[in-house]
């Protein structure tokens, strides 16, 4: 009894005590490499900024844009150069994910969002409407997202919103079109008349 005693209590093993050091070690060493990627991120966010640096400051809301013919609440994801839809545009805040106010009036688009920079897109410079699955950075079910496509200067630019109620989407879309369809026929109106007037 005591020989079988004596032989269990040598084949136990005792616990393996925890080495605090290595383990304080290894959490110190994986907070470093966390922050070192996200000092990198945030350095590529600057340089891609700087790159963009030519990009010419974003519009701002007439003082009487006229009545709304829409309005969404909802989130702004981003925006992109137009048909590239990883190529991240950061410059004067348009890299900001953020809560979003849109209101469309006959004079454009108004984009308003609350912590961050405000832009508003001229009716003239709208270009196309579209429900899409992604922008860079986030990615939906297909339709989940309001791409709005415009002309800033000689860029043509496309940026993803997501409203509260997506069924709405659909009406955005239908309407900014119509919107861009009349102007473009108006635009050839005027064009004609001009031409027609200089030839006499």
């Amino acid at each position: 009894m005591t020989s079988s005693m004596v032989r269990l209590a040598a084949e136990q093993k005792s616990a393996d005590v925890t080495d605090w050091a290595d383990r304080i070690g290894w959490i110190v060493g994986l907070l470093l490499f966390i922050a070192l990627v996200y000092w990198l991120m945030r350095q590529g966010w600057k340089w891609r900024g700087t790159l963009q640096g030519d990009l010419a400051p974003l519009p701002q809301s007439p003082e009487s844009p006229g009545e709304p013919k829409l309005t969404m609440s909802g989130r702004y994801h981003g925006s992109t150069t137009a048909g590239q839809w990883l190529d991240r545009i950061v410059a004067h805040g348009l890299g900001t994910r953020s809560r979003v106010e849109l209101t469309l009036t006959d004079a454009g688009l108004d984009v308003v969002r609350p912590g961050a920079s405000d832009f508003f897109v001229p009716a003239k410079a709208l270009r196309e409407a579209r429900l899409d699955k992604g922008i860079a950075g986030k990615v939906l079910t297909e339709g989940g997202l309001l791409i709005v496509t415009w002309a800033h200067g000689d860029k043509l630019i496309d940026s993803g919103f997501r409203s509260d109620h997506a069924a709405e989407q659909a009406e955005w879309v239908t309407t900014l079109n119509d919107m861009i369809k009349t102007d473009d026929t108006n635009d050839m109106v005027e064009t004609t008349i001009t031409t027609e007037g200089t030839a006499r």
